[in-house]
């Protein structure tokens, strides 16, 4: 039986994160953006695989004691299965893991089932960022999870 799995990004990954990356984001990363990723100090791209296919994958950067959620995606095939909350709550107990104090993320206002998702997991709003999405002038809302 075929096992879904979450590791580390490679190299080889980009291609497939990309595309997904395209299908779901409207201000979509460069694959140079994921690539850098790879070598950033700080910085983890984690994939969701099963049988090679990239069902999802979650960045996030690690400084000075807080994690920063920079992206976190599932294929759209793939929605509503759960994935997404797994592979969140796998990136929680790894920087619980290593004494994380606190996780810091920006999502878009309208983007509401993401924000149902960082709720569902303990996120608390703690400020708006105004017209923080240069393509639609659409507001951030700055959320929150203390891990101590």
């Amino acid at each position: 039986m075929p096992r879904i799995r979450l590791r580390l990004a490679h190299p080889e990954d980009i291609s497939q994160i990309s595309q997904m990356e395209h299908l779901v984001f409207s201000t979509p990363w460069s694959p140079k953006a994921f690539e850098a990723e790879l070598k950033k100090k700080g910085a983890y791209l984690w994939v969701l695989e099963k049988n090679g296919e990239i069902l999802g994958y979650i960045c996030f950067w690690v400084v000075a004691g807080e994690a920063h959620l920079a992206n976190l995606a599932v294929r759209p095939a793939y929605r509503r299965q759960g994935l997404a909350t797994w592979m969140l709550k796998t990136c929680i107990r790894f920087l619980k893991s290593r004494g994380i104090e606190r996780i810091l993320l920006e999502v878009r206002e309208k983007n509401t089932s993401a924000q149902g998702l960082y709720q569902k997991l303990g996120f608390s709003i703690d400020g708006y960022r105004r017209e923080y999405y240069r393509d639609t002038k659409e507001d951030a809302i700055l959320m929150s999870l203390d891990l101590t």
